[in-house]
């Protein structure tokens, strides 16, 4: 018997008068699909933003009741015997199921009273992962870094001992490290028998299932082994890589004007240095990647840098202004796109864009034909008056991006612009910096995706709040003797001697 059969699934959900994914007044979420995991498997479910595949989560977890069809996880029907099928899944979705406000013990604590059971009888089954953060089990989540929030969710997942479990891009937002810890931590938990659904858009990680399902607008288009599948669809999987620099090379060698400057900069909390003397400077044009793991206080340094926070010790000037004294100046200079986006959702594209226009003083004429211009650019024309909280991620990100460098900025700082987004988007996305650097306006990035650090100009690596590495791609290869960047990060990160906490 398999692990999970599901047989003619279909999902809509409510009415509307049209659009995108819109057929007959409902949006569909899920159409016919059929498919099974055997026993022990590790099988993913992959495909672009607003394919279906957190629906068909929800549904196989008993959370959402569907239209039609049929399924069943260990024997049990999702629908007709709820409470078995409970008892038997973990679930740990895209956005941590954590309590922020309560302790790491606290919410595992409260997990195993959910499942009826306590942490004393499922500590043999989570010992492996949760002992790397039971040190931490009297701070809150909400303190924690991503990675180990990951470790923490996923203990509160296992520890009713399920025999089916359910990750919705469980990597999203976390380092290189962390993500193949996770995944071995996944093929420990294989070797127990425990079959795993976990859906990502990493392609390392999809090499790392037996098989897997490409759903694509409501619809399976394939199930077979990752290498087949990537094949197959190559054109969505593999797009065609970026030709580094093509427009934002020469005109940032062309300039030494540095519109970031950054000398000994500190910042500390108490006796904790979380950037601890760092210096360096970013051209006009450029486009800066900066890398680190979780933890390493690249988040506190972008802070500093655009006017959040302030600075321990040090000195240092954004567009040319002091991030000391004239942090309200920096504001009003720079773009920011922060990894939990900075958009209105209750608010439509059109509403958005002004609002974030008015803030940075754009006149209302300017403001029209900008609109106009944008909504043409990215093919929005018709999705204006949309809220965007009805947005597919990738088409979030896209238009959070757009409407940061609205007003021309010096700089635009994009702190983990593309994670959890699907390659296809990733590449439109990086398509947009490129013309924006092109126009002369500075990138600083934050990335956990390495392939997109070889698209920087440059690129710096943080370790323990230092900086470890500064260079093009290519000279940061040499310099470490490594194939690719995601070799050089992870052999950096790996010497890191303070945790990622």
């Amino acid at each position: 018997m398999n692990a999970i059969e599901v047989q003619g699934i279909s999902k809509s959900y409510g009415k509307a008068t049209g659009g995108r994914g819109r057929q007959g007044g409902q949006l569909k979420a899920l159409d016919d699909v059929s498919f099974s995991v055997g026993k022990g498997e590790v099988f993913g479910l992959i495909g672009p933003d607003g394919a279906g595949k957190t629906t068909l989560f929800r549904i196989l977890c008993t959370l959402l009741l569907p239209d039609k069809g049929m399924a069943s996880v260990d024997g049990f029907d999702v629908v007709g015997q709820m409470s078995e099928v409970r008892r038997r899944v973990g679930y740990m979705p895209g956005r941590f199921s954590l309590y922020q406000d309560l302790t790491v013990e606290e919410n595992l604590t409260f997990f195993a009273t959910l499942f009826g059971t306590t942490v004393a009888e499922g500590y043999d089954s989570i010992h492996a992962i949760y002992s790397q953060i039971e040190r931490f089990k009297d701070r809150k989540a909400g303190a924690l870094s991503g990675g180990m929030k990951q470790k923490l969710a996923l203990s509160c997942a296992l520890v009713h001992q399920p025999s089916v479990l359910f990750l919705d891009e469980p990597t999203t937002g976390v380092d290189p490290v962390s993500r193949k810890e996770l995944w071995e931590m996944l093929s420990q938990l294989r070797e127990r028998g425990i079959t795993i659904v976990a859906s990502t858009p990493y392609l390392d990680e999809i090499r790392r299932c037996d098989r897997v399902a490409f759903l694509d607008k409501g619809v399976i288009r394939g199930i077979d082994t990752p290498q087949v599948i990537l094949d197959r669809f190559a054109d969505i999987f593999c797009p065609p890589g970026l030709t580094p620099n093509s427009s934002s090379g020469e005109d940032a060698s062309a300039t030494d004007d540095a519109v970031i400057k950054v000398e000994h900069l500190v910042k500390a909390f108490g006796t904790f240095h979380a950037v601890d003397d760092i210096s360096f400077s970013v051209r006009r044009g450029e486009i800066f990647g900066f890398l680190g793991a979780n933890g390493a206080g690249k988040t506190t340094a972008m802070h500093m840098l655009t006017g959040l926070n302030q600075p321990t010790s040090g000195t240092g000037t954004v567009a040319g202004y002091d991030i000391r004294t004239e942090h309200e100046k920096i504001k009003k200079h720079i773009g920011y796109m922060s990894q939990r986006f900075s958009l209105y959702e209750d608010l439509t594209v059109a509403e958005n864009i002004r609002l974030f226009a008015g803030i940075y003083g754009m006149k209302d004429k300017e403001i029209r034909r900008k609109t106009d211009e944008l909504l043409n650019d990215l093919k929005f024309t018709e999705h204006r008056d949309d809220l965007v909280k009805s947005l597919p991620l990738g088409w979030k990100q896209k238009l959070a991006f757009s409407v940061s460098i609205f007003h021309e900025p010096a700089i635009v700082f994009l702190d983990e612009p593309t994670g959890g987004v699907d390659s296809g988007t990733r590449r439109q996305f990086w398509e947009l910096i490129y013309a924006a650097a092109a126009r002369g306006i500075t990138v600083f990035v934050t990335t956990h995706y390495m392939d997109e650090a070889e698209y920087c100009d440059r690129i710096s690596i943080m370790v323990d709040g230092k900086i470890r590495a500064i260079g093009t791609p290519a000279e940061l290869k040499q310099k470490f003797q490594q194939p690719d960047m995601d070799h050089v990060f992870t052999l950096l990160a790996r010497q890191a001697t303070r945790s990622s906490d």
